[in-house]
């Protein structure tokens, strides 16, 4: 009986040391930010920006590599600089924003390639559709701070829109796409160990 006792003891114990340990890191919204460009008319690129969206991920280990990742962006967000085309990119055209409000990403694995590059793997949902994707990421450094370790990321990730039901699909009168197929995201972002280690 004792044994079974001190057995259930060490386990729980061991439990507790290794949520201990794993940091929860906090995005730095001020010094964040997620863009993303598409071909205008087959010869331009519109870029645009989401002003709304978080970021959370836990790691215990130093170079990440077991590390968790969940992201949220708020579609009504959108912000192109040009309003007209802002209010059509929330329409049934592209993505519902009304219907569908946020875009997520949750991780399944993160993948350490070199010293600074990383793989993210895991589910995107735009709309109603989820589907697996890989992004190239990049360390660019971490630092002690007065309010705790930072890590800088930098991630880009290009998708097909029509993939995710983006579905407008005007042409030119030369027969290309007036809104180019492929979207590429790019998301910098600064974060901080809420443990401050």
């Amino acid at each position: 009986m004792k044994r079974w006792f001190l057995a259930g003891i060490i386990a729980v114990l061991s439990s507790v040391s290794l949520f201990a340990q794993s940091n929860v890191w906090k995005l730095d919204r001020a010094h964040s930010g997620i863009t993303f460009t598409i071909k205008h008319m087959v010869i331009s690129e519109v870029t645009g920006r989401f002003d709304d969206f978080d970021i959370t991920f836990v790691s215990s280990k130093p170079d990440f590599t077991d590390a968790t990742l969940e992201g949220t962006i708020k579609v009504g967000s959108i912000d192109t600089g040009n309003p007209n085309r802002d209010k059509h990119l929330k329409t049934d055209d592209f993505f519902n924003a009304e219907k569908f409000p946020e875009i997520r990403f949750k991780s399944t694995s993160v993948e350490k390639v070199d010293e600074k590059n990383y793989k993210i793997t895991g589910d995107l949902t735009i709309r109603d559709v989820t589907k697996k994707v890989t992004w190239d990421a990049v360390l660019n450094g971490t630092l002690k701070s007065a309010r705790g370790t930072r890590a800088a990321w930098k991630a880009t990730l290009p998708i097909n829109r029509f993939d995710y039901g983006l579905k407008w699909d005007r042409v030119t009168e030369a027969g290309g796409l007036v809104a180019g197929d492929i979207v590429t995201i790019t998301i910098v972002g600064e974060f901080v160990s809420a443990s401050g280690t």
